[in-house]
């Protein structure tokens, strides 16, 4: 079992590491690390969820113990790690949403779905889906809520904004129209599958190599402590609450347990440190939980799916 599960996961993380190894040696030019993930995010993600969901019953996507057991955690470790930073970390009202979103984002998108895919194939798609929809439309906007707060602003636009950006997320999009098509019981015509199908098949390596990428420029600084912290609640805290949630309170069946658990045990996500960056606060902590946790995740992962 030790051995499959290695020999999953780490030419996953095999492709992340040519990723780092090609942008350290400066193979490819400035930007190109922003416009694979841009690429990634806005066209081979969104053709590979559309095209799936239109394929599966809407019920199984609102799986509502799936969701408490995975949001549950989610929602659990935010409100811990918010609590706890007021009073070991102080800061502003932005500072401490920055901190609850860093400790349970997880890197879904890069990092998640691609393990996932691999690890369980198909059955795993949904889920997987699931887990990178709800940590942005469900916890992003709590982060906004709390920035825009702080701010104090009286300007209704500067709130919106940000929420806009997640409404208009192309992930989001094409989970909502990959779903219409499958409440509507339309056939997809052939040309149009093809084209998602040959569009998505780039999801997997080209997520995977992006997120290599972006470690090349990522520079590691911030508060020994706090980031220690967030990097212990991130990859054993997050996944071991989850773990109670999915195995004993929703007694999840099959796969999906484990699925939930993995989604937890992700390292921290890319777009909290883009948030940080749109408010100018929190950057270097984010970003240094980021690239720690990513280089820890490939032992902390192997361990959990050997476990698993």
């Amino acid at each position: 079992m030790s051995a499959i599960a290695l020999d999953t996961i780490l030419p996953l993380f095999g492709i992340m590491v040519a990723g780092y190894a090609v942008g350290r040696c400066g193979l490819l030019p400035d930007g190109a690390s922003a416009a694979l993930s841009r690429f990634t995010f806005v066209a081979a993600m969104p053709a590979l969820v559309f095209i799936s969901l239109s394929r599966v019953p809407v019920s199984e996507f609102f799986d509502w113990p799936f969701l408490g057991a995975l949001g549950g955690g989610m929602f659990a470790v935010y409100i811990l790690s918010v609590v706890i930073a007021r009073f070991a970390f102080p800061g502003t009202l932005t500072t401490l949403g920055l901190h609850g979103l860093t400790a349970m984002f997880s890197s879904t998108a890069y990092i998640g779905l691609p393990l996932l895919l691999v690890v369980y194939g198909d059955a795993a798609l949904v889920p997987g889906i699931i887990g990178a929809v709800i940590t942005g439309v469900v916890f992003f906007p709590i982060a906004v809520f709390l920035a825009e707060i702080d701010k104090g602003s009286a300007d209704s636009r500067a709130f919106l904004s940000p929420l806009l950006g997640v409404l208009k997320n192309p992930v989001l999009l094409a989970t909502a129209a990959g779903l219409l098509v499958s409440a509507s019981g339309l056939a997809m015509p052939v040309p149009v599958t093809r084209f998602c199908e040959l569009l998505g098949g780039a999801f997997i390596p080209c997520a995977l190599f992006s997120a290599g990428l972006f470690m090349v420029g990522s520079s590691v600084e911030g508060d020994v402590k706090e980031v220690s912290w967030l990097v212990f609640v991130k990859l054993v805290l997050h996944p071991l609450i989850t773990w109670w949630l999915a195995y004993h309170v929703f007694e999840l069946e099959g796969i999906l347990p484990a699925i939930a658990v993995i989604q937890a045990a992700l390292p921290s996500g890319v777009p909290v440190f883009v948030l940080a960056q749109q408010y100018g606060t929190f950057i270097a902590r984010s970003n240094t939980v980021i690239v720690i946790s990513t280089a820890l995740s490939v032992f902390t992962l192997s361990a959990l799916l050997i476990f698993l």
